[in-house]
């Protein structure tokens, strides 16, 4: 199952890219012999200014036909990490050849495009600037892949 990260802005060399790159070439690592990933990341700029209503149309066009929908949204559900392997397992066992999770803008996700979502999922009440909700969802992908193939790297 391919995963996709669509989001909105730009993110430029620095700490949080470097964190974002070593955990997502773990996350290939470990997934390709569970049939996780590759990963890969759309980024989308509203230029215009229009925000969550003009990003929309620019995120649903970054993710692929027949994917999964996941939103990252401080109103998703809270999930543990093994629940959140086991939900990576079940879709994946499910046939999905697609997984998209879509970070919005400043504003945060339109509401339509919120309404299409099959799933949706809250790293916690507090709201996180969307670089460290990347940096989180790498390295939440990666601990799911090592829950999943029995690796020591989760420990609860």
């Amino acid at each position: 199952m391919r995963v996709h990260l669509c989001a909105v802005g730009r993110l430029r060399s620095g700490p949080e890219r470097d964190l974002i790159d070593d955990y997502v070439t773990r996350f290939d690592r470990t997934g390709r012999a569970l049939a996780l990933g590759p990963f890969s990341e759309h980024e989308i700029e509203d230029r215009k200014g229009g925000g969550m209503e003009a990003e929309a149309p620019l995120l649903e066009r970054a993710i692929p036909s027949g994917a999964m929908l996941v939103t990252l949204d401080e109103r998703g559900k809270l999930v543990s990490s093994p629940e959140f392997a086991e939900m990576l397992a079940r879709w994946r066992d499910g046939g999905r050849q697609d997984l998209a999770f879509v970070i919005g803008g400043a504003d945060g996700i339109a509401p339509g495009l919120r309404a299409r979502a099959d799933a949706s999922i809250s790293f916690g009440k507090m709201v996180w600037p969307h670089m460290l909700v990347r940096v989180m969802l790498a390295e939440q992908l990666y601990r799911a892949a090592s829950i999943l193939a029995g690796s020591p790297y989760h420990r609860a």
